[in-house]
């Protein structure tokens, strides 16, 4: 699923559907849960991490039964962290809830999931405005999985690597 989704302030969320009340209000990557620079976690919701600050970008989605293999030549940047859906299903979220993008239900319902997120571009981007499409690109892997370590599989935009430093 291919989603030209609008950026404002650098953001993007991943939500479960079990709260109609959106994003919630202090989602960010100081909160407690996981953080791995361009993705910060917590129950029912992650923060995506855009490199544009406004604008629009290339935002793909694959929900998998199992794990897929990850796109390591297309991608600079390349995290994985899990996360629990309440209800085996998520939306995609534009901040302020401007736009929703239902996804797929998740294969196994409710329950344990991995997040492997794809960045490319973050350095070209660097919080710019853009009135098309941006520089950089996105992709978001999700299948079920047991609870594991976040990790961080690739790392070389030189914002990533001051990201995860600093965490």
């Amino acid at each position: 699923m291919t989603i030209a989704l609008g950026i404002d302030y650098g953001q993007a969320y991943l939500l479960d559907d079990y709260d109609e009340t959106g994003i919630p209000e202090h989602l960010g990557h100081d909160d407690e849960g996981q953080s791995l620079g361009v993705i910060s976690v917590m129950e029912g919701a992650a923060l995506l991490t855009i490199g544009t600050h406004y604008g629009k970008v290339r935002f793909d989605v694959q929900v998998a039964p199992f794990e897929p293999d990850p796109d390591l030549d297309a991608y600079e940047d390349i995290v994985e962290i899990g996360f629990t859906s309440a209800t085996g299903s998520v939306s995609l979220h534009e901040w302020g809830d401007e736009e929703i993008y239902a996804l797929p239900p998740l294969p196994s319902g409710p329950g344990q999931y991995r997040l492997r997120y794809h960045v490319h571009g973050l350095d070209e981007s660097h919080c710019d405005y853009y009135e098309e499409q941006a520089p950089d690109r996105y992709f978001l892997q999700i299948w079920p999985s047991g609870d594991s370590p976040a990790q961080v599989v690739k790392s070389t935009s030189r914002r990533h690597r001051r990201w995860i430093r600093a965490d």
